[in-house]
């Protein structure tokens, strides 16, 4: 099984504060670097079938202020997945989406920083309001995420495809 994994978070800020240039690059660096992915790897996977998985995020189903462009592309990425999801399941290959929550990672870092900045409070100011909307009362750690994403994309999952499965303590309230 090969891993590859695609990191190009676009910047925080408002719809006013991006020009065409930051809308372009996170256009490119979050959706058509999945385009292009998937379609290099198309004619390996129709040979043998496989699995794709990408990482969203809850922004998928609830936006995120100050998220603009996350929220923007990450929807367009879960578009992306479950039309394919349709068009290759003939070729037996899977195509799921993972959606992550407040995950402890260094990207929920930079924001919960940013956020601490601007509203001038502690990073454990930031981190108790978050976790008041967390059911589970906590942020989650990568393995959580990770044993999610392994199994999507093990050969145990055979019939899973055009799913988005939500790793976010329960956080988001909408079916």
């Amino acid at each position: 099984m090969r891993w590859y994994a695609i990191r190009d978070e676009p910047p925080s800020g408002s719809f006013l504060s991006f020009d065409d240039a930051a809308w372009e690059k996170a256009f490119t660096g979050n959706l058509m670097s999945v385009v292009r992915l998937i379609r290099g790897f198309h004619p390996k996977l129709k040979e043998h079938g496989g699995r794709i998985v990408t990482i969203a995020s809850t922004s998928v189903k609830t936006p995120i202020p100050g998220l603009v462009l996350s929220n923007t592309f990450r929807t367009g990425v879960l578009g992306l997945m479950k039309t394919l999801s349709q068009e290759l399941a003939a070729d037996q290959i899977l195509l799921n989406t993972v959606c992550p929550g407040r995950i402890m990672t260094d990207r929920i870092v930079e924001l919960d920083s940013a956020k601490a900045e601007r509203e001038q409070i502690t990073m454990e100011e930031v981190q108790e309001t978050m976790v008041r909307d967390i059911p589970l009362g906590r942020y989650g750690e990568p393995h959580e995420l990770a044993s999610i994403a392994a199994y999507l994309l093990s050969p145990r999952n055979s019939y899973m495809t055009g799913s988005v499965f939500y790793v976010d303590g329960g956080a988001v309230k909408s079916l």
